[in-house]
């Protein structure tokens, strides 16, 4: 038997460029930015400080200038804790999206701040959303900017900010990076995540359930357990240092990691042992034993079950009787779904559709909840609409169209639905919307300035919301729906408080009190509050988002196994009267004094404003920007580009060099696109050496080489919305193409000017976290060349249809191609059809394809070696593919055959460095066919890399 090992020196140097590639971006590109996001509609304005330069829709001029001010006044106060270099970032304001988010990144060096707060206050407190974007962002402008030094600083020079990108990444970890930065937001507030206990919990519930993970289980978690994100452990690791060996501790180890002075990968161990006097496990097991001892005096009485996997997240709660509550149910192999559960039995309801969170509330048989809708054309564009589910026919829709709603509440007639509105110029207001047709009844003024989470009808005349005030403190209000009268039930406090509900004329709600979020009730007639308590509510961290019936109450608490939903009976807790003065001190800093120490120590409540000269910022502002250099594999290219993008993410440009594999062509050129306006606007140019086809009618390959000039259109359109994940884009691009033959074949140089014509569409549904591919969808594209002045065309259209598998987790993949060419055409075009795995292809006159994939995991090891490659799935794949060809020989007679193929695949999907995501597979093929243009045999293992990098 005869086996043929695929796998050339130029795939594995590809390859390990690309994994390095791939680790370089991982804190530039991996933040959702959109191309082309906002509509040309918008004017900019810009704000220049020697720090940042913000940059702002008009209008948003109050927003610029306290972001800026405080960047000035929170950078002169910290930046001696990593050190004083500095270098401008530009930070562009996003107000037209509904998602919650901000980032810095390199390649290129900038930043965005997504001004739509999140109704979660506990999550991360009630500091206003852009004073938090500010501080805690900013400071990873402060680490870029200081960790240009050594090593980084030589890739830097080499490769641009990508290369800074890769030698940060593989010396100071993303733990350092997150952590470091909640640690300044924990500074310079009085709030921060560091003093959250919903910030904390995670770990807490871990401990308590006796999950002693290995760290490289922390660091990169897991398919099948529940392991915190990076962000409380960086915190964790952060405070300690500064706790234990200073505020220069951590400036001493970050920059002698970014230059890599002492060599080792990652250099952050060797330079935390030489700063701290310990090895980098015993540091990690010092600083993880100090919080862990924080909470000893109240761990939860769980039961220890340290085999037991993540089960699912049961979250919002609800009665529909006495026994029967409804929930949102969120699993590692099931999108999340809407569940009745009456006597310990649950039933499906129905798919919840896309939305930005977990939020839905119910009254006579109708649930309502905020669903996401994508903008058709402008990414940074979306949309909150109010969707109703009927519990008794499971049918749902969306009662508003384009709005940005969050948080809705059902009124007790179901006739109307009270709901948060925030607009993109940054004004909050609740609305009452018609329960039927979603039309607007009343919009409820809001002089002061708050922002409202969670309100909540109170009879037919008021409303109850737990509100944050400019100053990031929170209060809970009561307000007039007719006149929109504000009456605060509570003074305002730093304590984050939510989760509200009503039950009678008791308002019940979650506050934070010193180390735990603990459940309370407010009396509405006299005005008393209480703690609410029982033993159950110990089995678990934290109670959270109550649900209240005549005679049970329920609740949520956080486990290592997911949220899960406590119920009692009303009459066996049992309410403790309290002072309202237990919110009025401070929140804990779990004996992390340093953060009293230093003079930043809440700095925010005391910004000074400063005077600010608004400019206009143009569009057209450095649109080529050069910043990388960039490897790319899409097979059957190999590319390695010179990357250019402007701040505002409208212009991107590559100067480039390309080799496909199909053909064996070198490819140099320059391409460019403008996504500013619609449609897409792209030009470029290139030269090709050593094209070929190979020649039936000589039997033998033909070369030449190739001038290429092109220009085009593409309408990217997006159609996301309720359970679905939709794309839609077509285009067409006119080529001028100068061929120059060899040797004989010289006689037919020639100029060639096309037509590229193309269309893809798609769709998805959500996946659940274990699902390898989306367990229903489709994806077909279409492409069409014709030549305008010479006969020349060819056609392709390829699709791909998945489907459930047996198992939950399987998934069956069938596929389809067919491609033409003109029988007499004067030239040819690049092959791109999906030949038959394992042959090798080439570009016949007319090829059609169906094939069949089953995908199915086989075991998840969660298990590391060295710190360097983490292993979290093994997963298989089975196929078969039927490729069939025609062309004609030199005496008309006609050439048909089969290329079919069947085999098995392993892949593994890992994690390098213990960061980034890296999956790659083995591949046999048995040929059940001879290989007609390629090697002798029937066995192929071939290497099988990332299909894309990005």
């Amino acid at each position: 038997m005869y086996f043929r090992l695929s796998i050339k020196p130029a795939q594995i140097f590809t390859f390990c460029l690309a994994l390095t590639a791939l680790s370089a971006f991982t804190a530039g590109i991996a933040c959702a930015q959109q191309f082309g996001g906002n509509p040309p509609t918008i004017k900019w304005q810009q704000i220049n400080t020697p720090a940042a330069k913000v940059i702002f829709p008009t209008g948003m001029d109050s927003t610029a200038k306290r972001v800026a001010n405080i960047i000035q006044q929170v950078n002169a106060a910290t930046r001696s804790t990593l050190g004083n270099k500095q270098r401008q970032v530009s930070i562009v304001l996003q107000n037209q999206t509904t998602q919650t988010n901000g980032y810095v990144g390199l390649a290129p060096f900038r930043s965005e701040f997504y001004l739509t707060p999140q109704q979660n206050s506990l999550e991360l407190g009630g500091i206003a959303w852009p004073d938090l974007l500010s501080v805690h962002e900013y400071r990873h402008v402060q680490q870029y900017n200081n960790f240009n030094v050594g090593l980084s600083k030589v890739l830097r020079t080499i490769f641009g900010e990508g290369g800074q990108a890769l030698g940060n990444a593989l010396s100071v970890p993303d733990w350092f990076f997150e952590g470091d930065a909640v640690y300044n937001e924990t500074l310079v507030s009085s709030q921060g995540r560091g003093r959250l206990p919903w910030f904390h919990k995670d770990y807490r519930a871990m401990w308590a359930a006796g999950k002693n993970y290995s760290w490289m289980k922390l660091r990169n978690g897991s398919y099948v357990d529940f392991v915190p994100s990076h962000y409380p452990l960086g915190y964790m690791l952060a405070a300690y240092g500064r706790e234990t060996y200073g505020d220069d501790f951590w400036r001493q180890v970050t920059l002698d990691a970014a230059a890599y002075r002492y060599g080792a990968l990652p250099p952050i161990q060797k330079a935390i042992q030489r700063h701290s006097g310990k090895s980098y496990g015993q540091f990690r097991e010092d600083a993880l034993d100090y919080f862990k001892k924080q909470f000893n005096d109240n761990a939860p009485a769980l039961a220890k079950n340290p085999k037991q996997h993540f089960v699912a997240d049961q979250e919002f709660p609800a009665f529909i009787g006495e026994d029967t509550l409804v929930y949102v149910k969120f699993a590692y192999n099931q999108v999340p779904v809407f569940i009745i559960k009456a006597n310990g039995y649950e039933r499906k309801l129905s798919t919840r559709a896309l939305a930005n969170d977990r939020h839905f509330t119910y009254r006579n048989g109708k649930i309502a909840y905020a669903g996401y809708r994508a903008d058709e054309r402008w990414g940074f564009r979306n949309y909150s609409e109010i969707r109703i589910l009927d519990i008794n026919t499971s049918k749902e829709q969306a009662i508003t169209r384009r709005t940005k709603y969050f948080s809705p509440d059902i009124s007790a007639d179901g006739k109307t639905i009270a709901t948060v509105n925030v607009e993109p110029s940054g004004k909050r207001s609740l609305h009452i919307i018609d329960a039927t047709n979603g039309s607007l009844l009343a919009a409820l003024p809001n002089p002061q300035n708050l922002f409202y989470t969670y309100p909540k009808f109170y009879g037919n005349s008021y409303l109850l919301s737990a509100v944050r005030n400019p100053a990031g403190k929170m209060a809970i209000t009561q307000i007039d729906i007719k006149s929109g009268r504000h009456e605060y039930l509570t003074s305002f406090t730093d304590h984050p408080l939510g989760y509200i509900t009503v039950q009678g004329d008791t308002v019940y709600f979650t506050a934070t009190e010193g180390k735990d979020d603990k459940l309370f009730a407010l009396s509405l007639k006299d005005r008393k509050l209480f703690k609410i308590d029982h033993p159950a509510m110990e089995s678990g961290i934290g109670v959270y988002q109550p649900a209240i019936s005549a005679s049970k109450i329920a609740w949520v608490s956080f486990t290592a196994y997911g949220n899960q939903i406590q119920q009692v009976d009303k009459s066996a807790i049992w309410s403790t009267e309290i002072s309202p003065d237990i919110f009025n001190t401070p929140l804990p800093d779990y004996h992390i004094n340093s953060l009293a120490a230093s003079r930043a120590a809440n700095l925010l409540s005391n910004i000074s404003d400063s005077v600010f000269t608004v400019l206009p910022y143009s569009k057209g502002y450095n649109l080529f920007n050069f910043h990388s250099l960039i490897p790319e594999i899409s097979d059957p290219n190999y590319k390695f580009s010179l990357r250019g993008e402007n701040v505002l993410n409208t212009f991107r440009s590559d100067v480039f060099f390309n080799y496909n594999r199909n053909e064996g062509y070198k490819q140099l050129g320059f391409d460019a696109t403008y996504g500013a306006l619609f449609p897409y606007l792209s030009v470029g140019a290139d030269y090709i050496f050593d094209r070929r086809v190979y020649s039936l009618r000589n039997q033998e390959n033909v070369y030449w080489n190739e001038v290429n000039l092109h220009g085009g259109v593409q309408l990217p359109l997006n159609f996301t919305r309720g359970k679905k994940i939709t794309g839609f884009n077509f285009g067409s691009d006119i080529y001028f193409s100068r061929n120059m033959y060899r040797g004989a074949y010289a006689v037919n140089n020639r100029n060639l000017i096309y037509l590229n014509n193309f269309a893809t569409f798609s769709t998805r549904t959500q996946q659940a976290m274990q699902h390898i591919y989306p367990r229903w969808g489709q994806s077909i594209a279409l492409n069409y060349k014709s030549g305008l002045n010479v006969s020349a065309n060819q056609w392709l259209a390829s699709g791909t249809f998945y489907f459930p598998g047996i198992s939950t987790n399987d998934n069956l993949i069938m596929t389809a191609a067919y491609q033409q060419r003109g029988k007499n055409d004067a030239v040819g075009f690049s092959n791109n059809f999906p030949f038959s795995r394992g042959y090798t292809a080439e570009n016949l006159h007319q090829l059609y394809k169906v094939g069949a994939n089953y995908h199915f995991p086989i075991a998840y090891p969660d298990a590391g070696i060295g710190n360097t490659a983490y292993l979290l799935r093994v997963r298989g794949n089975a196929f078969y593919e039927h490729t069939r060809g025609h062309d004609f020989y030199a005496n008309e007679s006609k050439f048909s055959q089969n290329f079919n193929s069947a085999g098995l695949a392993v892949f593994f999907d890992t994690k390098f460095f213990n960061q980034q995501s890296l999956s790659f597979g083995i591949r046999y093929s048995r040929l059940l066919n001879d290989d007609y243009f390629g090697g002798k045999g029937r066995n192929r293992v071939e290497l099988v890399l990332p299909v894309s990098i990005f």
